[in-house]
This record gives C-alpha cells, sequence and structure tokens, in this order.
C-alpha cells in the first residue's frame, strides 16, 4: 500500500463536507480531516483574506488520479490548489484497513 494525502481548501465548511462524503462515497478515500483556517491570498490583483476549511484526504496512490478528477469536477473554486503528498511510512495496521476500504 502507497499511502498518500491529498490536500486541498474549500469556502465553507458546507462545501467541504458535502465533496468529503461524496469523495468517501465513491470509495476514493478512506478518510477526510478537516480544519478551518485563516488564509491570505492574491486574487485578481489584490490580497483577500477569509476563512477557509482545509481538508487532507487519506487514500492509496493508485486513487490518486480519479481523487484529483472528482475534486475538480466538484469543487466550487474556479482555481483550486489540489496536492498530493506522499508518505514515507504508515504503521502496517491502518495501511491494511485503507486496503480493506479501498478495495475490499
Amino acid at each position: 500500500m502507497e499511502a498518500v494525502l491529498v490536500y486541498t481548501t474549500f469556502p465553507d465548511w458546507e462545501s467541504a463536507k458535502k465533496i468529503s462524503r461524496e469523495v468517501l462515497e465513491r470509495k476514493l478515500a478512506v478518510c477526510a480531516n478537516m480544519r478551518e483556517h485563516e488564509a491570505i491570498y492574491w486574487w485578481e490583483g489584490e490580497i483577500k483574506e477569509e476563512k477557509e476549511v482545509g481538508v487532507f484526504f487519506k487514500t492509496e496512490v493508485s486513487k490518486w488520479k480519479d481523487l484529483r478528477n472528482a475534486l475538480l469536477e466538484l469543487h466550487p473554486y474556479e482555481t483550486p490548489m489540489i496536492s498530493r503528498v506522499d508518505l514515507d511510512k504508515l504503521n502496517r495496521e491502518y495501511s491494511e484497513w485503507m486496503a480493506r476500504v479501498l478495495f475490499g
């Protein structure tokens, strides 16, 4: 099992939860961890400050492209940032659970 984290942000809790649930129902991830935070960023020539909900999806590397494509399809942002973080080490028990959920 090659586990990865996929990270993106949403404008609010409602969209983060709705899309996270859809991703899990499609078996593209085993878990979605959500955190609200303040974001400061450039958009259309000015600096914006807003609250966002960041989501880490836990999944397997073979699901990466399908997950990315689903997020692009469902995402409310015009230009979402969707990134993949490869995990070097993962405990065996969690890895086995992931395999059962995603491929079982």
